[in-house]
């Protein structure tokens, strides 16, 4: 695209950005949130205390009670007394485990201490509820049951605050008691575990250790079990057993049983506060229950949005896989009709490929230019050498670089200028299609230079009657580097391969301004190239099939052309096209609802634009953002499989799309590299133009700048002239 436009321009457009800032933060901070919570627990999780050191651990602490209370001047211990057990219960709440221990307790008349986990109690409130409700003590065993002892101390205030909140938001009462996850009996507190209930303290949180285990993490039997309970030495002893982290069911069959003994046995089972004669729990204040409300419910929202988010990931997985396949497949289809130049797969109404009979009728060949004295003597000269008739026909829209004058001082044949004021590339075309001799309308962009065959070739399909428009095969001249490798990958594979399956499907959407052949009868009856949207080719190609008329593609029609040297100049282009393009398809949305030629292009070929040139692109970073959150909180392993597999499905595509247009497989070896910065800017360009679209800003034209590095294949004259 060649020709200067003016257009309006209202304000800054900066609204894409902030959206996407919005977009990606919320993303990436929900993620977080369910790392942390979900791939950072520990629950049924045992491990060695990082360091076993005791040295500065109390005397008071090591040879005291169970229950250790630093929140004063110095430190106090206490511990059941008489007959006495209190009954705790760890790791929970658990959907299918708790309901039937608290059922048990119910049946008994028994009430006990659950210390739970903030992560499992946000997943469960109705468990929290219920436990309130059924009089039974609650304590924490911090948000996700992380080593304390390990942590530094803003992961410690964070999951000793925030499963408290978390106790306040659900049941509005805000416990005090605290088990350091890990911990066993005093004797075996080290220094971290130390550190910690010495800074839960100054919280005001009790620190609650356990001075006989069950057992039953081990499940050794629910007799051994309440055979260990049922003891006289368990009388005086804080009972550590488990509701969650694991399959409980000898524990419920324990705990039933030691409760229908408990008269025998003479032991009374009660909850750690009334053990020691302390209401450890309390009326939370409004604030806490108002802050417990909103981080239990933000937690759950970003539950909500991530699942949501993973289920769109495997669809949009699910749907690029069968992209892949589906262009291959069709392209192999299409490239075997075209080589064999027949009829293919008539039975099934897909493809129809008459046998062609030769076209040799002279071709006018328009050349729209708007500052074009880089690159249009090569452009001219390539086109002049061409071995079929034309007449070329150069309109100047208005240049300041004397590119008229730079043709007009070639002197070759049959090449003719027309000079105009500045009024945009359509109307440049439109000068020369009124100009034009010829049945038969070549177009092409300035910065283009073509083959000696290549109008020969492109014009053939044109034996075909219902066929109206023809694109051609468009290379990027200058791939060296690897921008222009980059270039290379996405116009052989990204746009000659979809070329393909919209030629087969009958929903051709683009005839490029690089390369485009058209009949002067289709272009009359849609009323010439209009001016509505910066993608003019997109917009006058899907009229064309609106009109009824068939577009195909000719790979074997190789025009050459610039392509941005610079990431910004990159930026440029593809957000002129890719606005235009969303332009266009809003244009010719009523398409969807037609029939005929215009409903394939409304339900197939606005369909795939759709799908993947928009929303794909629009749902990229989230690809992005969630790889990290993999790298960072899943296995790094599985998420690289997952990525060499994603990367060898693009190879093979490439690798056939390569070979297809038989291009050396040199340039792919930068596909690897394209994955972390030209995908990011091709999604970001999409970004940008729909919310640009959205917020009913009109774009104004972006020239991309020319480096004259085109050469015509024959710098003769014309060996062929049309009159």
């Amino acid at each position: 695209m060649s020709t200067g436009r003016r257009a309006a321009r209202s304000g800054g457009i900066g609204a894409h950005w902030f959206l996407m800032v919005v977009v990606v933060l919320t993303l990436g901070l929900s993620l977080a949130v369910q790392g942390y919570m979900n791939h950072l627990a520990g629950i049924g999780d045992r491990p060695a205390p990082a360091s076993n050191a005791t040295g500065n651990v109390p005397a008071a602490v090591t040879e005291g009670r169970p229950v250790i209370d630093a929140r004063g001047e110095g430190v106090r211990t206490a511990g059941p007394s008489g007959h006495t057990v209190a009954l705790t219960f760890d790791d929970g709440p658990d959907p299918a485990w708790t309901p039937r221990i608290l059922d048990v307790l119910r049946e008994h008349g028994v009430h006990a201490t659950f210390f739970v986990t903030g992560s499992s109690a946000i997943k469960h409130p109705e468990l929290l509820r219920r436990m309130a409700a059924e009089g039974h003590e609650i304590g924490t065993q911090t948000l996700t049951n992380a080593d304390l002892s390990a942590a530094p101390s803003w992961r410690r205030q964070l999951e000793i605050r925030g499963a408290q909140k978390v106790v306040a938001g659900i049941t509005g009462q805000s416990p005090s008691l605290l088990r350091p996850p890990h911990s066993t009996d005093n004797t075996a507190v080290t220094d971290g575990q130390w550190s910690a209930m010495d800074a839960a303290a100054d919280e005001g949180f009790l620190a609650v250790l356990g001075t006989l285990d069950s057992g039953d993490e081990q499940a050794p039997g629910s007799e051994v079990i309440a055979d260990r309970l049922l003891r006289p030495e368990a009388r005086g002893q804080v009972v550590v057993m488990h509701d969650g982290g694991g399959t409980r069911s000898q524990t419920v069959e324990a705990l039933s049983a030691v409760l229908g003994q408990q008269a025998e046995s003479g032991h009374r089972f009660t909850t750690v506060g009334d053990s020691i004669g302390v209401d450890s729990t309390r009326q939370a204040s409004f604030a806490d229950f108002v802050i417990g409300t909103v981080f239990v419910w933000g937690v759950r929202f970003t539950d909500v949005f991530v699942t949501a988010i993973s289920w769109a990931l495997v669809a949009a997985g699910a749907v690029t896989l069968a992209r892949a396949v589906l262009v291959m497949v069709v392209a192999a289809r299409h490239n075997r009709a075209v080589r064999r130049g027949r009829e293919a797969d008539r039975n099934r109404g897909w493809f129809e490929l008459p046998l062609r009979t030769e076209i040799a009728e002279p071709v006018s060949v328009i050349v729209p230019a708007y500052n074009e004295s880089a690159g249009i003597e090569a452009a001219v000269r390539s086109i002049a050498a061409s071995t079929h008739p034309v007449q070329i026909i150069v309109v100047d829209d208005g240049s300041s670089d004397g590119t008229a004058d730079i043709v007009e001082a070639l002197g070759l044949p049959n090449v003719e200028i027309i000079r105009k004021e500045n009024g945009g590339k359509p109307s440049a075309l439109n000068a020369g299609i009124a100009a034009a001799r010829h049945d038969l309308v070549v177009m092409v962009d300035g910065d283009t230079v073509f083959e000696p065959d290549t109008v020969h070739v492109l014009i053939q399909r044109f034996a075909e009657p219902r066929v109206g428009a023809i694109s051609g095969n468009t290379k990027i001249a200058n791939r060296g580097g690897i921008l222009g490798a980059w270039q290379h990958i996405e116009y052989v594979v990204g746009f000659n391969l979809d070329r393909r399956l919209f030629d087969v499907a009958e929903c051709m959407p683009t005839v490029p301004g690089a390369i485009g052949a058209f009949r002067r009868e289709a272009l009359a009856r849609v009323g010439g190239v209009s001016n509505d949207t910066l993608a003019e080719d997109t917009d006058l190609t899907m009229a064309l099939c609106r009109g009824g008329w068939r577009v195909v593609y000719e790979d074997d029609a190789r025009a050459w052309t610039e392509a941005p040297a610079t990431l910004g100049a990159l930026w440029k282009q593809r957000y002129r096209w890719c606005y235009g393009t969303l332009q266009a398809m809003w244009k010719h949305r009523g398409a969807v609802v037609q029939s005929g030629a215009a409903g394939k292009l409304g339900r197939r070929g606005l369909g795939y634009l759709l799908v993947f040139q928009v929303l794909l692109p629009l749902f990229a970073p989230v690809v992005d953002v969630f790889a990290i959150y993999g790298l960072v909180f899943l296995d790094p392993v599985r998420i690289a499989v997952v990525w060499g597999i994603f990367l060898l499905i693009q190879f093979i595509m490439a690798a056939y799309a390569f070979r297809l247009d038989r291009e050396p497989l040199r340039a792919l070896w930068t596909l690897p590299l394209q994955q972390f910065v030209y995908r990011q800017l091709m999604y970001l360009v999409v970004i940008q133009s729909v919310v640009t679209a959205l917020a009913g800003v009109r774009l104004r034209w972006h020239r991309m700048e020319r480096y004259g590095s085109l050469r015509a294949p024959m710098d003769s004259p014309a060996r062929t002239s049309a009159p």
